[in-house]
């Protein structure tokens, strides 16, 4: 039997005992050996949880030189510890980050029990080559840091303070306290000074979320800064940012009287402001639909009767009549001028038997031949003209008009009536 089997032999003894060692590669030829050590890939260093009230992170470090040039993914699980000590069946691990290449795996979706205990375990792999597992136990319980108050709120009353403080938020928005009821606050109070080496704090321990400060300064600031604690496995958290307030006190009387006369002259000027704006808009409207401008006299009549200042519109109705009088034009009537010489100018006319005067002219005619219109049916005689031979019988003058006729007289014409010295009475148009 050759050497290179007792070589052999004793390679494979030593790999079955010893667990993983590098392998071991032979390759036979013409009685020489030659081995080639491949390295196995190194597992994931240094696992840790970065936690937070219900907020879970792992991650871990890993040397890259194991798989220059070469990508390498890492593989999250994690099962419930009871589950691997039970004897009847193997334990089923849950995947809760698959061939990733990042070096963390969010743990916070998968809702761990807060009082379990869980075991976690990270693996790497370059290609068809894999590392082994990484393990590390998890109670969150225990390890899960706790987180500072979610809000912290102040109010003064009187010379004292108000604290209420909210309970740290789970992942799901839910109270801490669900799953710590031990949980209880740690308060850190001081007045604010400019000199903040001067500054002198006190401390209050509350279980419960309303806290009162009470012999405070009144008229004074303080500043309030909140810490949650879990005292069964000694969890503190960070201080929450300062917020500061002013406290109360009896109010002088001079500032309350000063205050009364404040709001006297904001009560005045706003009743200016408002009086103000009301007549402006009462006299915009006025303006727009009640113009000072009136309508002149000869539009009046479109205005209603009764004195209302709305104008109404004339309907073609037989009451529109009524708005009018009836009014009747006719030309100016034509007076004629009847011109009479003085009597001792007129020659006497002799008369007839019949006892009227003849006429002197070319026609032998009783008839004077001038009529008067319908308008003036004859000419009186003036009483100034009488007889000049004194004759009884005849009872009136010499000249005796029965009639002066004018015929064919146009309108607007003016017509003069002369009576000559013969006795002839003539018409010029």
């Amino acid at each position: 039997m050759s050497a290179a089997f007792y070589v052999c032999l004793v390679l494979w003894c030593l790999q079955t005992n010893a667990g993983p060692t590098p392998a071991v590669v032979f390759v036979s030829g013409k009685g020489n050996l030659q081995d080639t050590v491949a390295a196995e890939l190194a597992p994931p260093e240094n696992l840790t949880l970065i936690t937070l009230n219900t907020n879970y992170t792992l991650s871990w470090d890993w040397d890259q030189s194991f798989a220059e040039g070469h990508a390498v993914n890492f593989t999250t699980q994690y099962v419930a510890k009871f589950k691997l000590k039970s004897k009847k069946k193997s334990p089923v691990w849950q995947t809760a980050c698959e061939k990733t290449s990042r070096r963390s795996c969010d743990l916070t979706k998968f809702n761990l029990y807060y009082l379990g205990i869980y075991v976690l375990r990270v693996q790497a792999s370059v290609n068809e080559r894999v590392s082994d597992w990484i393990m590390k136990e998890f109670c969150p319980d225990k390890d899960a840091a706790v987180g500072p108050p979610s809000r912290v709120d102040l109010s003064p009353a009187g010379s004292g303070l108000d604290i209420i403080i909210s309970d740290p938020l789970t992942s799901a928005n839910s109270s801490m306290k669900d799953h710590i009821p031990e949980l209880n606050y740690h308060i850190l109070y001081w007045e604010r000074s400019v000199d903040t080496e001067a500054l002198e704090t006190q401390t209050l321990a509350s279980k419960v979320p309303v806290v009162t400060l009470s012999d405070l300064k009144p008229w004074t600031w303080y500043c309030v800064s909140v810490q949650s604690r879990y005292d069964f496995f000694n969890k503190e958290s960070s201080f929450t940012s300062p917020h500061c307030v002013q406290t109360e006190g009896a109010i002088p009387w001079w500032q309350i009287f000063g205050y009364f006369l404040l709001s006297l002259v904001i009560c005045f000027l706003f009743v200016l402001v408002i009086l103000c704006c009301s007549f402006w808009f009462f006299k915009t409207v006025k303006a727009t639909f009640y113009p000072s401008n009136q309508l002149p006299t000869h539009f009046q009549y479109l205005y209603d009767s009764s004195g209302s200042d709305i104008p109404r519109l004339l309907t073609p109705d037989s009451d529109s009549e009524l708005l009018c009088d009836k009014v009747t034009v006719c030309p100016e009537p034509l007076v004629p001028e009847i011109h009479i010489p003085p009597p001792e100018a007129l020659p006497v006319p002799p008369s007839d038997s019949s006892g009227r005067h003849s006429r002197q002219g070319s026609g032998g005619s009783g008839d004077s031949g001038v009529y008067s219109t319908g308008c003036s049916s004859g000419l009186r005689q003036p009483d100034s003209i009488q007889s000049s031979s004194g004759d009884e019988d005849s009872g009136q003058g010499f000249l005796d008009l029965e009639q002066v006729k004018m015929k064919d007289m146009a309108p607007g014409l003016k017509t003069r009536l002369l009576i000559a010295n013969e006795g002839v009475v003539d018409m010029c148009v």
